[in-house]
C-alpha cells in the first residue's frame, strides 16, 4: 500500500512539472484561478478514456491532502466529477482530484494552485486639509489588506465641470497631497476615492468642500517681547500674520503664557484676541519675573483648523519696589547679672514675585521707645546680632531693591523678666502629607492680639544638635503647610510662638513623622529584682533615632523552659512590669517587642532563673529548726532533772565513804582516821597522803612458787611506779570490780574512774628484820572506789598465824592483768631519821586488754607480803 502511495504522489508531482511529456489521466479545471476568500468556488476534474478504464464515482478530493466530504461532490457524468468549497484560510491554497485504484490505494491524477484574495474594502474617512492654502492633503482608510495588489485614486472635481482629476499616492495607500496652484479656493469641489484590484472595483462617499473653509494656517511668528521701565507687571506681544499674502484670509488668535519656574499655563481670553492684529499687551504680570510666551490662529469665521502652538518666546518683566514685608524672628540669649543680653535678629529671603527685583540691603531698626531709635544700621545679610538692655525693645527690618523698599516687619522683643518661656493658650495638631512631602500644622487660638505666628522645626535626634527653621505666618493664619524638605521615618519637633505685642515668650510643642516605619532597634529588658514566684523586668526605651515612628504598645513574650509561651500587652509609658505566679527555680526567656504604626521590631533575648526559696523562707526554716531545737533541749532538761536519780544511779552509782568503814577493825593496834596525827606519823613531809597501811602476814604454804613475780628492783622510777596499792591501776581503763561470798555468787560495781585506793607499807625489805618494832599503820585515801566486801563484813576476815608475827589476812581486789604485764618497784623512806626497811610499794600497770587470770607478786624472804588470791574476770574470791 505504501508503494502505491508513493507511486501516486510521484505520478502527480511528476505531471506538474513535466506538462505535457507525460499526459495524465484526468484535468483539473479552472487552473490557478483567483479565488476570493470566504467565497465559493467549484472545481472540475475531467477523465481520459483513453489512458485507463475508470470512473468518476472512483474520484476523492483532497485540499491540502484533507478529504474533501462527499456531500460537496457531484458526478456530472462517468468521466467528471465536480467538487464545491469554501477556502477560509490562506492555507487552503491546494486542490487535487484523486482516483481510487484498489480499495484503499489513492492515486492524484491532477492538481492546482488556488490564488487566494479579498477585494479592496471600501474607503472611510475621508477627510481633506489645506495647510496654509499652499497644499491639500487628503487621507482615508483603506481598509483591510486585499493580499492583492490594489490601487488607489484620489479624485476630484469642480461641481459642475467633467473634468475629472487624479492624485495618485505614492509608496502610501492612504493619503495624497496636491500642490498649489493644482486646487482652487472659494470653488466648491468634489473628492472621493477609488480602490481596484484583480477581484474587484469600489469607492468611497463622495465629499463636497470649498478649500479655503478647510484651511489650517501655519502658527504665528512671535517677533519680539517688549517690556517697559515703569510697566513692571506688562508685556507686548508682536507677531507675524502666517497668512500676510492672502488679504483675504482673516485670523483670530489664542495667546497662552506662564512663569518660567511653573507649569501651569494661563490663556488670555479669546474675546480680546478674536480680531485680526499682530500685537497684544499682557497686564498684571508680576514684576521682576521671567515669562514663556506662545501663540496660534484659525481663521475669524471659525471655518477651518486651528494652527500648531508657535515656539515660546521668554522675557523677564521689570523691576518693581517689593511688596511683602520680611518674616522677621529672633533668638535670644540668656541674660547676664545685670539683665544684659545678646539678640539675633533673622529673616527669610523674600520670595522672587514678592521680592519684585534685586534685593540690594536691609535697613535694621532697633527701638527702646517707638519715638526713640535706639540701633539704625543697613547689612546685605539676612541676620544681624545686637547686644541690648533688659528692657523691651521694638526691631523693624526692611528690604531695599532698586525700585523701592518693601513694607517694614516689626518683632517685639520682651524685656528680661518675660524671656522665660511658657506654655501659650492654643492647642496645635500635626498631619503628614506624604504624598506632598510636607506637614501640616493646624492650631485652635483664643487670643485675638498677636500679630502673627512663628512655627520652628527641626530633626529630633539624640545624636544631632537641634538645627532649627522657620517660618512665619499672619495672625489671621489657623493652619499652614511647612515649607522644608522632610524624610520619611525621622521624627520632628514642631513649636508654634504666637506674637504677642508685649514679646513675651510662650509657645506649644508637637512630634510628628512624615512616614512612620518599624523600628530599627527592639527594646532590651532585664531584670530589677527576682522571686520565687515573680520577676520586676525594666527595660530602656527605645532610641528616638531608631524608633522610626510613635511607639504604639509593647508586647512582652515570656516562656519558661518547658513551657508554653505566654504575650502580654503593655502601655508605651510603662518602662517596668512585673511577672507574677512564676514557677521556682525555673529558667525564664524574656523578649519585648515594639510596635509603630509602620510595623515592629523584636528585641534581644534575655533569661533568668527564679529563686527556689523566696525571701523569708529561709529564715523561717532555720528560726523554725533553731525553736524546735530548743523545744527539745528544753524537753531533754526537764526530762533529766525530773529523772535525776535514775541518771545519777546508772552515771554516777552511789559510793559509801571509806572513813565510814570497818577496815580499822582488820587491825586493832591500828588508830582509826580520826585519832590519827599527823605529826606523830613516820612518814613527815607528805610522803605518804592519806593512805590505808594494811600489815600483811606472809604464809609461804599459801601459794605456789609459779605464782610469784619477782619485782625488778631497777626499774626506773616512772609516773607508772608512783600509784600502788589494792585495786590501784594506772590504765586510764575502767576497772570492772567484783566480791563473791563463800558460795561463788558474784556481783560487780564498775567506776568512773581509777584513783589509788592505798599505798601499802610493809615494815620489811627483803626478809631484813626492823631493829626497832615499828606499830603498823594504815592511812584510809580520799578514793571514790567501792569497798571491798571484807570491808563492808569484817567479821569474815580470819586471821592467819605466821612464824614470827600474826598476821591478818588482808582481802583486795586488782586488775585483770596477766602476770607479765604487771610492774613494781620497791621504795625507801626515811621518817624522822630512822630507816624504813623492807618497804614495799607495789604498783599495776594493765594495758587496755586485760586478761582473764591475774597473779600475785610476793616477796620471797621472810617479808610480810600479801596472800595471793584467785582472780577471776569480773572480781574476786575470798581469802
Amino acid at each position: 500500500m505504501l508503494i502505491y502511495y508513493l507511486l501516486a504522489q510521484f505520478a502527480f508531482h511528476l505531471n506538474a512539472v513535466l506538462g505535457d511529456i507525460l499526459k495524465p489521466c484526468g484535468r483539473v479545471i479552472p487552473e490557478s484561478p483567483l479565488v476570493r476568500l470566504n467565497s465559493n468556488f467549484t472545481a472540475y476534474c475531467v477523465l481520459d478514456e483513453k489512458c485507463m478504464p475508470l470512473d468518476s464515482r472512483k474520484l476523492i478530493w483532497k485540499i491540502r491532502n484533507k478529504t474533501v466530504p462527499e456531500n460537496q461532490y457531484t458526478i456530472i457524468n462517468a468521466t467528471v466529477s465536480s467538487v464545491t468549497i469554501i477556502p477560509t484560510s490562506t492555507s487552503d491554497d491546494q486542490l487535487t482530484c484523486n482516483a481510487l485504484v484498489h480499495e484503499d490505494i489513492k492515486t492524484t491524477l491532477h492538481g492546482i494552485f488556488l490564488k487566494l484574495a479579498y477585494p479592496p474594502d471600501k474607503p472611510d474617512n475621508l477627510t481633506c486639509i489645506s495647510y496654509n492654502a499652499e497644499n491639500l492633503t487628503c487621507s482615508w482608510d483603506p481598509g483591510r489588506p486585499t493580499l492583492l495588489p490594489t490601487n488607489y485614486t484620489l479624485k476630484r472635481k469642480w461641481r459642475y465641470s467633467p473634468e475629472i482629476k487624479d492624485c495618485i499616492p505614492k509608496d502610501v495607500n492612504n493619503s495624497c497631497t496636491v500642490d498649489w496652484p493644482n486646487f482652487q479656493l472659494y470653488v466648491d469641489t468634489l473628492f472621493w476615492v477609488e480602490a481596484a484590484n484583480d477581484l474587484e472595483t469600489v469607492t468611497s462617499d463622495i465629499l463636497e468642500w470649498d478649500i479655503a473653509n478647510i484651511v489650517k494656517p501655519n502658527p504665528p511668528e512671535i517677533k519680539q517681547l517688549v517690556t517697559t521701565v515703569g510697566l513692571p507687571k506688562a508685556i507686548k506681544i508682536e507677531w507675524k500674520n502666517p497668512m500676510e499674502d492672502n488679504p483675504n484670509m482673516q485670523m483670530k488668535y489664542i495667546i497662552r503664557y506662564r512663569t518660567n519656574s511653573s507649569q501651569e499655563w494661563e490663556e488670555v481670553p479669546q474675546s480680546d484676541t478674536a480680531s485680526h492684529r499682530s500685537s497684544f499687551t499682557l497686564q498684571d504680570l508680576l514684576p521682576y519675573t521671567v515669562y514663556v510666551v506662545t501663540m496660534r490662529c484659525m481663521q475669524r469665521s471659525g471655518q477651518g483648523f486651528w494652527s500648531e502652538w508657535s515656539k515660546g518666546k521668554y522675557t523677564t518683566t521689570p523691576e518693581d519696589k517689593p511688596n511683602k514685608r520680611l518674616s522677621l524672628w529672633r533668638k535670644l540669649g540668656d541674660p547676664n547679672e545685670f539683665g544684659n543680653r545678646s539678640v539675633t535678629l533673622i529673616w527669610k529671603v523674600l520670595e522672587p514675585q514678592n521680592a519684585n527685583g534685586k534685593i540690594l540691603n536691609y535697613t535694621v531698626t532697633i527701638l527702646k521707645r517707638p519715638s526713640e531709635p535706639f540701633i539704625i544700621d543697613i547689612v546685605n545679610v539676612t541676620h544681624y546680632e545686637v547686644a541690648i538692655s533688659k528692657d523691651f525693645f521694638v526691631a523693624t527690618v526692611i528690604a531695599n531693591n532698586s525700585m523701592g523698599a518693601s513694607p517694614p516687619s516689626h518683632l517685639a522683643i520682651p524685656s528680661a523678666k518675660n524671656s522665660k518661656a511658657q506654655t501659650a493658650e492654643i492647642k496645635i495638631e500635626v498631619k503628614p502629607d506624604p504624598s506632598n512631602k510636607t506637614l501640616l500644622v493646624e492650631w485652635k487660638s483664643q487670643i485675638k492680639a498677636v500679630d502673627g505666628y512663628v512655627i520652628e522645626w527641626c530633626v529630633n535626634s539624640e545624636s544631632t544638635t537641634c538645627d532649627m527653621e522657620w517660618q512665619r505666618e499672619p495672625s489671621t493664619s489657623s493652619k499652614a503647610y511647612l515649607r522644608g524638605d522632610f524624610e520619611p521615618f525621622k521624627c520632628y519637633l514642631i513649636k508654634v510662638f504666637p506674637l504677642y505685642n508685649d514679646g513675651r515668650v510662650s509657645y506649644v510643642s508637637a512630634e510628628a513623622y512624615l512616614k512612620e516605619g518599624a523600628p530599627s532597634e527592639g527594646p532590651s529588658v532585664r531584670t530589677k529584682d527576682v522571686e520565687k514566684h515573680s520577676a520586676i523586668l525594666v527595660w530602656s526605651p527605645v532610641p528616638l533615632d531608631k524608633r522610626n515612628g510613635f511607639i504604639k504598645y509593647y508586647t512582652l513574650t515570656y516562656a519558661s523552659s518547658q513551657g508554653n509561651e505566654t504575650t502580654l500587652k503593655i502601655n508605651q509609658s510603662d518602662s517596668e512590669f512585673t511577672l507574677s505566679q512564676l514557677e521556682g527555680d525555673t529558667l525564664y526567656s524574656v523578649r519585648m517587642t515594639a510596635y509603630t504604626e509602620g510595623g515592629q521590631r523584636d528585641g534581644a533575648v534575655f533569661t533568668f532563673t527564679t529563686l527556689r526559696f523566696a525571701n523569708g523562707e529561709i529564715e523561717a526554716i532555720v528560726v523554725t529548726s533553731c525553736i524546735i531545737f530548743l523545744v527539745f533541749v528544753l524537753a531533754g532538761a526537764i526530762t533529766c532533772f525530773s529523772k535525776r536519780d535514775l541518771i545519777k544511779k546508772h552515771i554516777w552509782p552511789n559510793v559509801p565513804d571509806p572513813s565510814k568503814s570497818n577496815i580499822a577493825k582488820w587491825s586493832p593496834q591500828t588508830p582509826s582516821r580520826h585519832e590519827f596525827n599527823p605529826k606523830n606519823s613516820l612518814f613527815q613531809d607528805g610522803s605518804f597522803t592519806d593512805v590505808s597501811v594494811v600489815e600483811v602476814s606472809e604464809e609461804k604454804n599459801s601459794y605456789n612458787e609459779q605464782d610469784i613475780k619477782p619485782m625488778d628492783p631497777l626499774k626506773k622510777n616512772t609516773s607508772e611506779g608512783l600509784s600502788s596499792g589494792i585495786g590501784g591501776s594506772s590504765c586510764m581503763s575502767s576497772p570492772q570490780l567484783s566480791v563473791s561470798d563463800g558460795d561463788g555468787v558474784e556481783s560487780a560495781q564498775t567506776t568512773s574512774s581509777t584513783v589509788q585506793y592505798s599505798s601499802v607499807i610493809i615494815s620489811g625489805y627483803r626478809d631484813q628484820q626492823p631493829t626497832t618494832v615499828i606499830p603498823h599503820v594504815f592511812s584510809r585515801s580520799e578514793s571514790t572506789q567501792p569497798l571491798l566486801e571484807s570491808e563492808e563484813r569484817p567479821d569474815d576476815q580470819q586471821p592467819v598465824e605466821g612464824e614470827d608475827h600474826p598476821v591478818v589476812a588482808s582481802q583486795y581486789f586488782k586488775q585483770n592483768c596477766s602476770p607479765e604485764e604487771v610492774t613494781g618497784r620497791l621504795e625507801t623512806s626515811t621518817i624522822d631519821g630512822g630507816r624504813l626497811e623492807n618497804g614495799l610499794q607495789e604498783v599495776i600497770k594493765c594495758p587496755e586488754e586485760q586478761s582473764a587470770d591475774s597473779q600475785v607478786d610476793h616477796v620471797i624472804g621472810g617479808l610480810k607480803s600479801y596472800l595471793p588470791q584467785i582472780v577471776r574476770r569480773g572480781g574476786y574470791m575470798p581469802q
